[in-house]
């Protein structure tokens, strides 16, 4: 069991997001930005590794305009030894990475154009964990989307457009339940439908159930992953903040209540990411929690080295 926090380290003096305006656009610019975007995030991989935080969700800002068309510099083939050098580095000390792309990747869509750019979104964030050599267990982590006034009709479009997805992103992509439209029982219809694995937030599942309890749930989103394919379950752990609206994050971890969400995933194999605005801060406090119930993987393990990419 893993546990890990999203995108940015507080602690360290870099960004992996670094960019600059569409309209000063160059490829001078996308090389320097990649650089800078690449060598932050191996300075935060290390860090995680010393202090054994095993799963990140990498930034989507990578390579800046990474899925847009004005982006013509070869990054792919430019950057190619340090993306593999991550990868290499993420296998040897056993860390589980993953990407989030952002609220525009709609896959349900009933406009044709939104669709189209999600799948290029999907496909270019797809693609650094392929250069990285990473296999099936690194993920591609997304909402099912929007309502449109119709469930019945948004579930089929999201169906129908997984179906033209590139093999590489079919193999990588994972669904969240959310917190306002689509819950647990929405996604299992997904999953049932096309194979997809849910990955489960247990915020969202507070916020919006079908009266299941937590143990329960937490067993129906495993039971959607295949161990080999996909890896352990991944989870989004956060909690609501005191005083703000239904649905807010909390600012730092509870303690007691991450102990008693402890105690419902119990038997359970996961890795879980923190969603708390403090990220490393509470990922700290969560591993010497983890560590004194024995539910922490301790250190790297040689078993992973090897994996191969998604082809």
């Amino acid at each position: 069991m893993r546990i890990g926090y999203p995108c940015v380290n507080e602690s360290l003096d870099c960004t992996t997001a670094s960019t600059f305006r569409l309209a000063s656009y160059s490829d001078e610019r996308v090389e320097k930005a990649v650089a800078g975007n690449l060598a932050c995030l191996r300075r935060i991989l290390e860090y995680n590794v010393q202090h054994n935080l095993r799963f990140f969700r990498i930034g989507s800002g990578i390579v800046p305009f990474g899925s847009h068309p004005v982006n013509t510099f070869p990054w792919q083939t430019h950057f190619a030894a340090e993306f593999r050098a991550l990868g290499d580095y993420i296998r040897a000390e056993n860390l589980r990475v993953s990407f989030h792309p952002d609220q525009f990747v709609v896959l349900n869509s009933p406009d044709a154009g939104i669709v189209q750019r999600s799948i290029q979104e999907l496909v270019y964030q797809g693609s650094m964990l392929d250069l990285m050599g990473l296999d099936s267990t690194a993920k591609l982590q997304i909402h099912a989307g929007g309502l449109y006034g119709d469930r019945e009709g948004a579930l089929k479009r999201w169906i129908a457009t997984y179906h033209t997805l590139p093999e590489a992103v079919k193999a990588r992509l994972v669904v969240e339940n959310d917190d306002r439209l689509y819950s647990l029982q929405d996604c299992l219809r997904l999953h049932e439908a096309v194979g997809v694995p849910v990955l489960f937030d247990n915020f969202h599942h507070e916020c919006l159930n079908n009266g299941e309890p937590m143990p329960l749930a937490l067993r129906t989103a495993a039971a959607t992953w295949h161990p080999e394919r996909d890896g352990p379950l991944m989870i989004d752990y956060s909690s609501q903040a005191p005083g703000e609206r239904r649905g807010k994050h909390v600012a730092s971890m509870e303690e007691a209540l991450f102990r008693r969400f402890l105690e419902d995933l119990r038997g359970l194999d996961a890795d879980i990411m923190l969603e708390i605005k403090d990220k490393e801060a509470s990922a700290h406090r969560a591993c010497l929690i983890m560590q004194e119930v024995g539910m922490l993987v301790a250190a790297a393990q040689s078993a992973s080295l090897g994996s191969p990419a998604v082809s």
